[in-house]
């Protein structure tokens, strides 16, 4: 049931951080009648946090950082363990995380799952914490990290055992409660438990890219992509490659040579619609702006990313 709210005064007593006010309004109670309360809420936007995981290696990436109003609390260093986490500003939950997990962690994930929202602390603070996961890989890792200084933020990165994490909450280490959160969610939710489907994996390499159209070349390209392909299925998986679709599409279309019309409008674009039904995608070989843009996609879709073949579960 929606409650009647009459709001008789708002007061603005600090916006030196944030904004922090006073509400006075009338409130109708269940019996009917009206009481006049007052109370103080604080007003910092919303934010997003994320638990970065690796299933293979079983870890997960935290941060850890100086805390004031922990200090002020009980906690005797101030030093708090944390899930990555910032705020909205005027991004979207995704674009949020994206950016904060590089910034603090130096990863550059894409593939995020948004899990759940919640306000941490309903009785003063406006906050909504969005959650997100996000599996990360060594490919993935930008070199950066640690934090914005302008922002005096001075941030150590942490890469710890899914176990042990655990054991951190239990014992007291971990004491965040957005982080405790996002643990107990990975372990319900088997976020650990070894990928035991087989997956339909794009194999994404250089076709035509600084082969000057030397069939030699495009050849090898070719024959390379093959035989990644045939390592991953007897990995367990399903590769599959956008020529193999492709280059017999074209020719049944009257495609006469590399880059003509046909070519143009069928070769990446039946790639594209290829990915669409795809678990993941592997990128192999050199330079391509095809196979990059098959990347991309693949991560714009939230799909898995594999950089290397030692990345990838083996089934068989």
């Amino acid at each position: 049931m929606k409650p009647k709210i009459e709001m008789v005064k708002e007061e603005i007593l600090s916006s030196n951080w944030y904004v922090l006010k006073k509400m006075t309004f009338k409130y109708q109670k269940r019996d009917g009648s009206w009481e006049t309360q007052a109370r103080e809420a604080y007003d910092r936007g919303n934010g997003a946090v994320i638990l970065l995981y690796n299933r293979e290696k079983q870890t997960v990436t935290l941060t850890r950082q100086f805390r004031m109003p922990t200090y002020m609390n009980g906690n005797e260093t101030g030093i708090l363990i944390e899930a990555c986490a910032g705020l909205l500003d005027k991004d979207t939950p995704e674009d949020c995380i994206r950016r904060e997990t590089e910034e603090e962690t130096g990863y550059r994930v894409t593939n995020v799952q948004k899990v759940g929202e919640a306000y941490m602390s309903p009785g003063s603070v406006t906050e909504i914490l969005y959650f997100f996961v996000a599996e990360y890989s060594s490919h993935m890792h930008t070199g950066r990290g640690g934090g914005v200084e302008k922002e005096q933020e001075e941030i150590e990165v942490l890469e710890l055992p899914f176990e042990q994490a655990l054991n951190m909450v239990e014992n007291g280490e971990i004491r965040d409660a957005k982080t405790i959160m996002l643990l107990q969610y990975a372990q319900l939710q088997g976020l650990f438990r070894p990928v035991s489907k087989p997956q339909h994996i794009l194999i994404a390499g250089p076709y035509r890219s600084n082969t000057g159209d030397d069939k030699a070349l495009i050849e090898a390209n070719m024959r390379l992509m093959n035989e990644t392909a045939l390592r991953v299925y007897e990995m367990g998986h399903m590769p599959v490659l956008g020529e193999w679709y492709a280059l017999p599409l074209m020719e049944t279309a009257g495609s006469r040579q590399l880059g003509d019309e046909i070519f143009e409008r069928m070769f990446h674009p039946s790639a594209v619609r290829l990915l669409s039904f795809c678990d993941a995608v592997l990128r192999v070989g050199g330079p391509s702006r095809g196979a990059d843009e098959m990347v991309r996609t693949a991560e714009a879709k939230g799909k898995m990313v594999y950089g290397d073949l030692d990345e990838i579960p083996v089934l068989a």
